[in-house]
């Protein structure tokens, strides 16, 4: 049985990593990761953060990376990059990591059927609360690199998100009325290490103060490593 190849719209953040995951476990073929690079953090359609750090997490999991550079209109874009990795990388199907936004689930959905693709979301509708703690119990390790939502402590950024943080995140998004998977934009996140890496990645920054209750974790060094290593 011929096995379908897939293209997953890729960030480096939790919600595509996992979706890619999905998409491995179900028994689809990953042929390549599309990363778009935005052109600032006002895009609708992009994450824009830390995108460069794609590379090594193609590395680490020995899938390639098409990256695509938005510079107009970002659904034109959006078609264009999948018609690329159609043609590229042979794919018949875009897996996206859309969790609520409806503004990007239908936009990705007629792009890709535009350039003549499927499109799935695989956690498209889950519990967010249930989601955060699916990914620490599934060995996702991620930081969060920004935070911009009151009652969001900047004290969690750049350290991995353990069960504890998860439920106090939880916690708080009950009281101040924020997602907690952060599909509103409240936060950003990076993956460190995840079920198909096989190298983990390392990162060093520093926290900066951007505005009331947004803060940004600036990451100023990058590297990959063996697993099992100090």
């Amino acid at each position: 049985m011929k096995s379908i190849k897939f293209c997953a719209m890729y960030t480096g953040g939790k919600d595509s990593c996992y979706s890619l995951h999905w998409a491995v476990m179900h028994g689809l073929e990953p042929a390549c990761l599309i990363t778009f690079r935005a052109r600032g953090w006002d895009s609708m359609l992009f994450h824009y953060p830390n995108v460069d750090l794609v590379r090594l997490h193609s590395e680490a999991m020995g899938i390639p990376v098409l990256y695509h550079e938005v510079t107009g209109d970002e659904y034109a874009d959006t078609v264009e990059a999948f018609r690329r990795a159609r043609r590229e990388c042979g794919c018949s199907v875009v897996v996206a990591g859309a969790t609520a936004s409806d503004y990007q689930r239908l936009r990705f959905a007629t792009a890709a059927y535009e350039a003549g693709l499927e499109v799935i979301t695989p956690i498209w509708g889950v519990d967010q609360a249930e989601y955060m703690r699916w990914l620490v119990e599934d060995g996702f390790v991620f930081i969060l690199t920004s935070v911009q939502a009151y009652g969001l402590p900047p004290e969690y950024l750049g350290k991995p998100v353990t069960r504890e943080i998860v439920e106090d995140i939880i916690r708080r998004a009950r009281i101040y009325g924020f997602n907690p998977a952060f599909e509103g934009g409240e936060a950003e996140t990076l993956v460190l290490d995840a079920p198909l890496f096989r190298k983990r990645l390392v990162v060093k920054g520093r926290v900066v103060r951007v505005a009331p209750d947004h803060y940004q974790y600036v990451i100023e060094d990058a590297r990959l490593e063996e697993k099992g290593s100090a």
